[in-house]
């Protein structure tokens, strides 16, 4: 068990990530009390349902009143009305964080609206599932899974050692980073990956229409694990591809050219061209594996996990 680190903890965002973080915080006694919001009347009704928080309020204002944590989990595009709508209403001395997957923007349309005396540290937790919605959280998502922290220029440092032990007693481990580069590196690890997978699941819509449904019902693992990223939540991926445009654009160009180089090698031929990159990516595999963010078992190494 560890020991509580903030005495209030407000979860604006009802979805996979604040519902995970409820479970793991109330799993290791990491606050006092968890109040939570949701835009949507039915999420609050379903979070109140299965004891998701302590308290779920009827709006943001009142779940962040007195809180010392309070962290944004909406979608990057709806980051800046939130963050209007409950800065008069932060106690002096609150952390703010969030958990997008884009952190320039975030740091853009959130900082401006924050009160002085507020301490602003946006966060990313390298963790997920296809699912969505307050009943798809469960307390050992963040386990061994990285959380980047991207505190503003002049942030307290007591702010973020703070906001560190918090992620480290939900299990993560956590590591600091600028928001460019995260933005970058994002955009080579899930960003651009994700939008592939939709590329590669929408062409295997309009072949499905030729095919009669065989596309589905041949599916081999390749497709299938295209298929489960493919079915992450659209409102969140749309709003990242909006909001981390550059760096996205700059990998899908690489992506492009690396791709027109495989074209080149089928069509002349080109064997041995192909073994020594395929060799490549899969030693990147191994080290993914040897850093024990994923396993070798099948379905992504994921287990089904209870609450």
């Amino acid at each position: 068990m560890s020991g509580e680190v903030y005495g209030k903890v407000a979860l604006i965002g009802l979805g996979l990530i604040a519902s995970s973080m409820f479970w793991a915080t109330r799993r290791a006694g990491l606050a006092g009390h968890v109040s939570g919001y949701a835009r949507s009347e039915a999420t609050r009704e379903t979070a109140r349902r299965i004891g998701l928080c302590h308290e779920v309020c009827e709006s943001a204002a009142e779940a962040v009143a007195d809180a010392d944590l309070v962290v944004l989990a909406v979608p990057v595009g709806a980051m800046a009305s939130v963050a209007a709508e409950i800065a008069p209403h932060l106690k002096p001395g609150a952390t703010v964080t969030d958990v997008g997957s884009v952190k320039r923007r975030v740091i853009d349309d959130v900082a401006p609206h924050l009160p002085e005396g507020v301490h602003f540290v946006p966060g990313h937790p390298l963790a997920g599932t296809e699912h969505s919605g307050p009943e798809s959280g469960f307390a050992t998502l963040f386990e061994n899974r990285w959380c980047l922290l991207v505190p503003v220029e002049g942030t307290d440092a007591d702010a973020t050692a703070r906001l560190r032990v918090y992620w480290e007693g939900m299990g993560a481990k956590v590591d600091e980073m600028d928001a460019d580069h995260h933005d970058l590196v994002l955009a080579v690890t899930s960003h651009t990956p994700h939008l592939i997978a939709y590329t590669m699941v929408g062409v295997a819509d309009d072949l499905r229409r030729v095919t009669d449904s065989e596309v589905i019902k041949y599916s081999a693992a390749g497709f299938r694990d295209f298929t489960r990223i493919a079915a992450s939540d659209p409102t969140m991926w749309r709003d990242v591809f909006l909001t981390n445009k550059d760096a996205t654009l700059e990998i899908l160009g690489r992506f492009t050219e690396e791709l027109f180089a495989l074209q080149r090698a089928i069509r002349t031929g080109d064997g041995e061209q192909l073994f020594d990159y395929f060799t490549r990516t899969r030693a990147i595999r191994r080290g993914i594996i040897e850093a024990g963010q994923d396993t070798d078992a099948p379905d992504f190494g994921r287990a089904k996990v209870e609450r």
